[in-house]
């Protein structure tokens, strides 16, 4: 045969094994997992776990934890650990060792939500029930009522056990307004922040 018929058809076979080898390797690469960057699976944007590594787990606080907020350390005195029906939270009475004491509630609905309680100092706070109060410059408007069951851990200057009844307010800014009365004694007012995961750190006593 012509060498000038059989060079056209050798170079045609070869093309076509490269384009075979070709299609081959490239899937087993699909076969592998792509082009061997890694694929990275889809992730909660709120996910809170690794903040939990780097601040630390509110939901394991204890009694002698640190907490600091926005700067602020304060230590863990004691836990109220609450249930409504299935619902869960937690209420920490925590103190900066200067007689400044504040409540660190946190929940998970089903988001983590952590909310910062400062008790009122003062006589003239409405008595809860209403839709609306007025309370110094601000109105709130209700949001929940209910009553709880309670168990204490260390010190919080309650009872090992009890009840709990509860209204929590707010306002149009954010502002919280919450009313406690522990077996049946006088209703205690707090004033409530919620907190963004950035505004607190934890260190465990037992690290």
């Amino acid at each position: 045969m012509n060498i000038f018929v059989i060079l056209p058809i050798l170079i045609l076979l070869v093309a076509l094994v490269a384009v075979v080898i070709a299609l081959v390797l490239r899937g087993r690469r699909s076969r592998q997992g792509g082009s061997g960057h890694g694929e990275r699976s889809p992730k909660d944007p709120f996910d809170t776990t690794d903040q939990d590594a780097l601040r630390g787990d509110p939901r394991s606080l204890t009694a002698g934890d640190i907490v600091e907020i926005r700067g602020m350390s304060y230590t863990v005195r004691g836990t109220l650990r609450l249930s409504e029906g299935s619902w869960r939270w937690a209420e920490h009475l925590l103190d900066d060792a200067k007689g400044t004491q504040v409540w660190l509630g946190v929940e998970e609905d089903p988001d983590l939500v952590l909310t910062q309680w400062t008790p009122v100092e003062t006589d003239e706070v409405p008595t809860p029930g209403p839709v609306k109060l007025g309370f110094g410059e601000r109105e709130f408007r209700s949001e929940e009522s209910g009553t709880a069951r309670f168990s204490s851990e260390a010190t919080t200057g309650l009872d090992e056990s009890g009840s709990v009844r509860y209204y929590d307010y707010e306002a149009s800014d954010g502002t919280m307004l919450g009313f406690e009365s522990f077996d049946g004694a006088d209703w205690e007012a707090t004033l409530g922040e919620e907190l963004t995961r950035y505004d607190v750190r934890i260190y465990p006593a037992s690290a």
